[in-house]
C-alpha cells in the first residue's frame, strides 16, 4: 500500500477533530484510510469502482462511485470539515469542490503543475496547474491560507507539484 502523502500528513491535524472528511477522486483510498485510522468519517468518491472495492469495509469509511467530471455536480449541496484532493485536477469543478467547504472547514490539495511533462504524467496541460493557481483559487473563494508549496519534488518519485491547505473562516 502506499503510504498516504507527507502533505496531507503534515496539515492532516488541521481539520477539526471528528470532522466530516471528503477524499476527492480517492483512487486506491491510501487518504481514506489514514483519515479513518485517525477517527474521522470519510466519503470516499472515484469513478473507479475497482478502487473503491477494497474501501468498502473499511470501518469509518463510506464509499460513493461518481462521475466528478459529467454535467450535473454529484455533491452539490453537501458540506464537509476537511476535503483531500491528491493527483487530481478538474478545473472546471474546483469551485464546486470549494463551495463543499464547512465554516472552519480546510482543503488539502496537491496535485501536479506545469513543467511536470519533464518527469512524465501528467504532461497534458489541462491536467496541469499554472503557477500559484491553487493561491489564487483558494483566495477568491475566501480561504484563508495555512501553508502553499510549488515546484520540484525529488520524493516519492520526480514531479513538479503545488500544494496548499486553507481554512473557511
Amino acid at each position: 500500500m502506499i503510504p498516504p502523502s507527507p502533505w496531507v500528513v503534515r496539515h492532516v491535524q488541521s481539520i477539526p477533530a471528528r470532522g466530516k472528511v471528503l477524499d476527492l477522486a480517492c483512487g486506491s483510498g491510501r487518504h481514506a484510510r489514514f483519515l479513518a485510522g485517525l477517527g474521522y468519517p470519510v466519503l470516499a468518491v472515484d469513478r473507479d469502482p475497482g478502487a473503491l472495492a477494497g474501501l468498502s469495509t473499511i470501518e469509518g469509511i463510506t464509499t460513493r462511485q461518481l462521475d466528478l467530471e459529467g454535467e450535473e455536480w454529484p455533491l452539490a449541496g453537501q458540506v464537509f470539515d476537511g476535503i483531500v484532493v491528491t493527483n487530481y485536477l478538474w478545473r472546471p469543478r474546483l469551485p464546486d469542490v470549494l463551495a463543499l467547504l464547512a465554516p472552519g472547514g480546510v482543503l488539502i490539495y496537491e496535485t501536479f503543475m506545469l513543467g511536470n511533462a519533464a518527469y512524465g504524467n501528467p504532461s497534458n496541460p489541462d491536467f496541469l496547474l499554472q503557477a500559484g493557481e491553487l493561491r489564487q483559487l483558494a483566495a477568491a473563494a475566501g480561504l484563508r491560507e495555512v501553508d502553499y508549496a510549488e515546484g520540484y519534488v525529488a520524493s516519492p518519485k520526480p514531479a513538479m507539484r503545488q500544494a496548499i491547505c486553507a481554512i473557511r473562516d
